[in-house]
């Protein structure tokens, strides 16, 4: 396999990301991941957008988009990453954990002092994340199962930063909130 180039996605990669989005979530739930991509783009809550190419075709795309830490001094502005979209049949080579560890590096470099997601600790788990309840996060949803409520910790991140994560609107409007 020709090796995986994260990039940042342009203006011309929309059309190509909401498709992979769509695949990658599957006909029940993709439409609306699709729209949770440009709902949280349109309220200006995307602080970054990558796509993993392999020989100049998009095969994948992660969002991180802004929330914040309902922490007892202030509100804390984080980042959620969320949605993780790898075409099907580019599951299994890498493309995910790519898209992972360039995530991370581009909240590292925007100065987030948490990032948070939901998803499978069997697959992120390895790959650096930790169950956030055990960091001091509360899920901003009971319909979020423990388990899947993870978080990475970056070094802006200080002692007194705990509390509930409190998704941006878009997560609401389109129920985008807790693992189907």
């Amino acid at each position: 396999m020709a090796p995986v180039d994260v990039r940042p996605a342009t203006a011309a990669d929309v059309d190509t990301v909401l498709a992979v989005v769509a695949e990658a979530f599957g006909p029940e739930e993709g439409p609306t991941v699709a729209r949770l991509v440009e709902a949280l783009a349109e309220a200006h809550h995307v602080r970054a957008s990558l796509v993993a190419e392999v020989d100049g075709q998009v095969v994948g795309h992660v969002q991180l988009s802004r929330s914040w830490v309902d922490a007892a001094r202030e509100l804390v502005e984080v980042l959620v990453l969320s949605p993780l979209s790898v075409a099907p049949a580019w599951h299994g080579r890498g493309i995910g954990t790519a898209l992972l560890t360039a995530a991370v590096a581009e909240a590292r470099r925007l100065g987030a002092p948490v990032v948070f997601l939901e998803g499978d600790p069997a697959f992120y788990g390895p790959r650096g994340w930790a169950p956030a309840g055990t960091l001091g996060f509360t899920r901003p949803s009971v319909r979020i199962p423990e388990a899947a409520f993870q978080a990475v910790v970056l070094e802006g991140r200080e002692d007194w930063m705990t509390g509930a994560l409190v998704y941006c609107d878009p997560f609401w409007a389109l129920d985008c909130v807790g693992l189907r």
